[in-house]
């Protein structure tokens, strides 16, 4: 029996990420998805927003279903 797995390269938050500390910041997503770690990769609100800044992921877990990262925010886009 397969496991459904997505390989994502960029972050989109649809603003559900948790701060954990300044410019850390954790994301739940539903299904399990592999991202590529220590990798500078976009972070976009929505995939058809520009992008937010760019993050470096920690970490990845995966559990029940739901995949968790990490991410540290490592520049931010203006909105001006």
């Amino acid at each position: 029996m397969g496991m459904p797995l997505e390989l994502n390269t960029m972050i989109v938050t649809k603003g559900r990420e948790k701060r954990l500390e300044e410019n850390l910041f954790m994301l739940e997503k539903e299904g399990y998805r592999l991202y590529p770690i220590d990798i500078p990769i976009e972070v976009r609100k929505t995939i058809e927003s520009d992008s937010s800044g760019t993050a470096v992921i920690k970490k990845v877990e995966w559990q029940n279903t739901i995949t968790s990262i990490t991410y540290q925010l490592v520049s931010l886009n203006s909105t001006n």
